[in-house]
C-alpha cells in the first residue's frame, strides 16, 4: 500500500453558508481540504504489507520512508529555509559581530540584515580596551568602508559585501532604513533591545513572504524567545573549528594487529644517533600510511606476548612512511628533572617536550593528567641542565572560576602570582625530588629556579618577541583564536611554545569546545613537521582525584 502524498495547500475555513445541506432521502458528504501539517503514517494491514514488499523493490521503499521521516522532522518554520537554491536573509544580533568582527563576510551567497538596534548596541560597546570593544570598533570601520561612496537608493537595494575584497561573500548587506510596525506578543517589554530585534525579524517575514528570514545570535535565551514566537533562529557556527570535539585530533593512533604483516614488504630499517640517543628508523609501505600525519605517535601492543612498538611518524610520501622509535621516559635512567612518565601518553608528551626540533607542542587532558608537571620539568631540564633556552616564561588567562576578588597589589609578577598556584605546587614537587641534597641545597636550588622563571600577563604580550625562551601558556582553552594567534606569533628564533589546557573547563563567555583557541591551534598545526600534539588520557594525581573525576 503506497504512503499518502504530502499535503500541498493549507486548510481553509468554511463559513456557515457554505456548509453542505442534505436533501430529504440523500446523504451529502462535506468537501474536505488537506491541512498542512505533519502527515500521519498509517500502517497497512499485514496482507497488504506483504503484497507491497513483493511488488516494490527494497531501495524504493527505503527512500519513501526517509522522505516521510524528513517531512516529520522539519518544522513548518524551517521548511522554507531548507529549500535548495533559495538565498536566506540573516538578521545578525550584536553579540555575533562583537564575537567575530569578520562575521559580516562569512555567509557566502546569503544576504545580511542589520537592525538599527544592532548598530545602537555596537555604538554603546565601542569604548574601552577590552576585546569586545576592539571588535566593536573593527566592525564599525568595516561598515564605514562598505557605506563609503554609496548612494542612498543603493543602500536600500543592498550593498555588495565583496566590495572590500572578500570574494567568498557573494551576498548583500541591508540596513534597517524604515521604521517598521512591530507587533510583539503581550508581556514582552518593547523597550528592550532583544525584543526590538525580534520584532524586526517578524516584520521582515511579513515583508518577504516567500523568503527565509533567520535570526543569528550567540545568546541562548534570545534564540529560545525567537523559537517561542515561531521565528527561525540559529547559533553562529562559522567560528567553530569542529562540530563534534570527539573528532578532534588526538595525536595518537593505534596500529592494527596485522600492521607488520601487511607493511613489511620491502621494509627498510636503519639506526641514527640524535641528541645523544640512538633511534631506529623503519621505512614502511602499505594501506594504513595515507591516514597517518607527520609527528603523530603510533603504537602497537599485541596480545600474543610479542614486544610492543611505540613510534613517531617522521616522514610521509604517498603510501610510504618513515617511523622512528621513541626514547623510553618511563625508565628511571631517562628521568626529566627527576620525573618519569607513568603511562604511554606521558611518554609521548615528554618525547615532544624534550625534542629541540619541535617548536610548538599542545597538550590536552583532564585535571590530574600531568600537563603542567611535565611541561615544567622539561623546561627546567632544558634551561638549567642543557642550557638550550635562556628562561621559562609562564602565562595564563586570568578568568576567575568564582567571584572576582578585585584589584591585586604589587608589580606585574606579584599580581599574577595568585593565578600561578598550579606552578607553585608543581615546583614544590620538582624541588623535593632531589633526595640527596640537604635543606640548604634545596633552598639554593629553589632560588635558582625562581630566578629562571618569569611570570607574565597576557595584557602586555602584543608587540613582544621572545628569543631562546621556553614559553608555557596555561589554561589555553580560555583563549579565543585571535588571542592565541597573538601569542604564538611572539615566538622568535630558538623559542619553544607549549599550550596546556582542558577544553571541558572553559570559563570564558561565548567560547565553546568547538570555538576555543586551543581547539583551533590543535586542528591547524596537525601534520606540521615542527609541531606535535598529545591528548593525555589517564589521571595520575591520586586515586581520590581519579575517582572524583569519574563519579562527580
Amino acid at each position: 500500500m503506497p504512503l499518502p502524498k504530502l499535503p500541498t495547500k493549507p486548510a481553509t475555513m468554511l463559513s456557515p453558508q457554505e456548509y453542505p445541506k442534505a436533501e430529504k432521502g440523500k446523504s451529502v458528504k462535506p468537501v474536505m481540504t488537506l491541512v498542512e501539517s505533519a502527515p500521519q503514517v498509517v500502517e497497512p494491514p499485514p496482507e497488504a504489507r506483504a503484497k507491497t514488499t513483493e511488488k516494490a523493490p527494497a531501495a524504493k521503499t527505503r527512500s519513501t520512508k526517509s522522505k516521510t521521516v524528513d517531512a516529520l522532522v522539519k518544522s513548518s518554520i524551517n521548511r522554507s529555509a531548507n529549500k535548495p537554491g533559495v538565498t536566506k536573509l540573516f538578521v545578525l544580533d550584536t553579540n555575533v559581530l562583537m564575537h567575530d568582527p569578520t562575521s559580516l563576510f562569512r555567509f557566502e551567497e546569503h544576504d545580511v540584515y542589520l537592525p538599527m538596534m544592532t548598530l545602537e548596541e555596537l555604538d554603546n560597546h565601542k569604548k574601552g580596551m577590552s576585546e569586545v570593544a576592539r571588535n566593536a570598533r573593527q566592525v564599525s570601520r568595516s561598515l564605514d568602508a562598505l557605506v563609503a561612496g554609496v548612494a542612498e537608493h543603493e543602500i536600500e537595494e543592498g550593498i555588495v559585501l565583496s566590495k572590500l575584497g572578500n570574494k567568498d561573500a557573494k551576498g548583500r548587506l541591508f540596513f534597517q532604513t524604515k521604521l517598521q510596525n512591530v507587533e510583539l506578543p503581550e508581556g514582552l517589554p518593547i523597550g528592550k533591545a532583544d525584543n526590538q530585534i525580534l520584532g524586526v525579524v517578524r516584520a521582515l517575514e511579513g515583508q518577504y513572504p516567500g523568503r527565509p528570514v533567520v535570526l543569528v545570535s550567540k545568546d541562548i535565551n534570545m534564540r529560545i524567545k525567537a523559537r517561542a514566537m515561531g521565528l527561525p533562529a540559529e547559533e553562529y557556527l562559522n567560528d567553530h573549528v569542529l562540530e563534534d570535539t570527539d573528532l578532534l585530533y588526538s595525536g595518537i593512533v593505534q596500529l592494527p594487529d596485522d600492521f607488520w604483516n601487511r607493511h613489511a614488504k620491502g621494509m627498510e630499517s636503519w639506526q641514527e644517533n640524535k641528541h645523544g640517543t640512538g633511534y631506529t628508523f623503519y621505512r614502511v609501505t602499505g594501506p594504513v600510511v595515507p591516514s597517518l600525519l607527520v609527528n603523530q605517535f603510533a603504537f602497537l601492543e599485541p596480545n600474543n606476548g610479542e614486544a610492543s612498538f611505540y613510534g613517531q611518524v617522521k616522514q610521509i610520501n604517498g603510501k610510504t612512511a618513515v617511523l622512528q622509535t621513541l626514547r623510553d621516559y618511563t625508565h628511571g635512567k631517562n628521568g626529566v628533572w627527576g620525573v618519569t612518565a607513568r603511562n604511554r601518553e606521558q611518554n609521548f608528551a615528554l618525547n615532544l617536550l624534550m625534542n629541540p626540533e619541535c617548536d610548538f607542542v599542545t597538550l590536552l587532558g583532564q585535571a590530574g593528567t600531568g600537563k603542567t608537571l611535565l611541561a615544567l620539568a622539561a623546561g627546567l631540564a632544558q634551561v638549567l641542565e642543557t642550557k638550550l633556552y635562556n628562561e621559562i616564561i609562564v602565562t595564563r588567562v586570568t578568568v576567575p572560576v568564582g567571584e572576582d576578588i578585585g584589584f591585586l597589589p604589587g608589580t606585574e609578577e606579584e599580581k599574577m602570582s595568585p593565578w600561578m598556584g598550579a606552578f607553585d605546587d608543581n615546583l614544590e614537587v620538582l624541588n623535593k625530588s632531589d633526595n640527596d641534597a640537604g635543606e640548604w641545597g634545596r633552598a639554593a636550588t629553589q632560588d635558582l629556579i625562581r630566578s629562571r622563571i618569569k611570570i607574565k600577563s597576557l595584557n602586555f604580550m602584543r608587540g613582544r618577541t621572545f628569543v631562546n625562551k621556553f614559553l608555557i601558556i596555561d589554561e589555553a582553552q580560555n583563549l579565543t583564536p585571535k588571542q592565541i594567534k597573538t601569542l604564538v606569533t611572539r615566538a622568535g628564533p630558538g623559542t619553544k611554545i607549549i599550550c596546556l589546557g582542558n577544553i571541558a573547563q572553559i570559563d570564558t563567555p561565548y567560547l565553546t569546545e568547538g570555538s576555543s583557541g586551543l581547539t583551533y591551534v590543535v586542528d591547524r598545526f596537525k601534520g606540521w613537521s615542527h609541531s606535535g600534539h598529545v591528548t593525555l588520557a589517564r589521571g595520575e594525581r591520586s586515586r581520590l582525584a581519579d575517582h572524583a573525576s569519574d563519579v562527580l
